[in-house]
């Protein structure tokens, strides 16, 4: 635990710095995101990814971090999905792309043998739903990263009851880092995370808890797993479920996340992050304390049901134009003036 807190403060600062020194690098290479009619440069991302792996792995090499558990497998796995998720913030790619990919990285890592084949196959598919989910909560400011720094500590303390010190100590110091972006990253946002930083840090955290959680009942540790990343299920049932409804494509791009709706509803970009933070919060504080058996397995339901309860009241909030007839086409003929 003291390595945890050690490591995690080692790495705050580092990230928060790297950000901003990266600013000025990635808007020379137009590594950057158009949002509300200015451009973001996509630096901390970059900056999350190294602190993460250069204080985890010298707290390895120095000999001063607790057994693995593991971790050096996932950040090497989180690794590959970073340089994945660099390459769609340069060239964007296909989301089918980046699922493939991160679902090879993530079959890859998870613990098979606690969780046998069906599990474990059903823990990749999660996987790559926490990381492109986390991914798509990055159009706002502050919020992915809030989003990742609750989420991370969540999985850390569920590490930390199960003796996986070296986990937790991983998660902490990977929410340290997304702490450390955040000081640049709330409204109005200096830098953003992009695919690089948002897919990584939703690949480990999710890798994470499937770890924290692997050998434990299938039903309740998919509730808890619901709890500790929340508002990103959310978020994602909600897009999905209202751009089918809507008739449009479901990886089609539009103003319908949660955030956006939440605009229209009248809340400033920060009161926005700061309430969906604080929804976020609760729903990880009943993962953790259901976890450790504080709390009975059924309030797992009310998180679920909590989050129902705002995807369909959000849902009703008008976000799509509407849509444009296709009158059919007349044939005018054309007057040629004579010289």
């Amino acid at each position: 635990m003291l390595y945890g807190i050690t490591a995690a403060a080692t790495a705050l600062l580092p990230a928060a710095l790297l950000s901003a020194a990266l600013r000025a690098p990635a808007l020379r290479l137009r590594l950057v995101e158009r949002r509300r009619q200015r451009d973001v440069p996509l630096s901390g991302g970059v900056a999350v990814v190294l602190v993460t792996g250069l204080v985890v792995g010298a707290g390895g090499w120095l000999g001063l971090a607790p057994p693995a558990d593991g971790t050096p497998g996932v950040l090497a796995a989180a690794g590959a999905v970073a340089l994945l998720g660099l390459v769609d913030d340069v060239w964007r790619l296909r989301r089918r792309v980046l699922a493939v990919g991160t679902g090879v990285a993530a079959a890859c890592v998870v613990p098979y043998g606690e969780t046998g084949v069906g599990t474990g196959l059903l823990a990749v598919v999660w996987v790559v739903a926490v990381a492109l989910g986390l991914r798509g909560l990055d159009h706002a400011d502050g919020l992915a990263g809030t989003a990742g720094v609750v989420a991370a500590f969540g999985v850390a303390a569920c590490a930390a009851v199960e003796g996986m010190d070296g986990l937790a100590g991983a998660m902490s110091v990977l929410a340290a880092a997304l702490t450390g972006f955040l000081l640049h990253n709330w409204h109005p946002a200096r830098v953003g995370l992009g695919s690089c930083g948002s897919m990584s840090a939703g690949f480990v955290i999710a890798v994470g808890a499937v770890y924290a959680r692997a050998g434990s009942g299938v039903v309740e540790s998919a509730g808890v797993l619901f709890a500790l990343t929340a508002l990103v299920g959310a978020d994602a049932v909600l897009v999905l479920g209202a751009r089918r409804l809507g008739g449009r494509g479901v990886l089609r791009r539009g103003p319908d996340h949660l955030a956006h709706r939440l605009r229209r509803l009248g809340l400033t970009a920060p009161g926005v992050s700061l309430l969906l933070g604080i929804g976020a919060l609760s729903g990880a504080l009943v993962g953790v304390l259901a976890h450790a058996g504080r709390i009975g397995s059924g309030a797992l339901w009310w998180v679920a049901g909590g989050a129902l309860v705002v995807v369909f009241a959000l849902s009703r909030v008008p976000v799509y134009g509407p849509r444009r007839s296709v009158s059919p086409q007349v044939s005018v003929p054309l007057r040629v003036r004579n010289g």
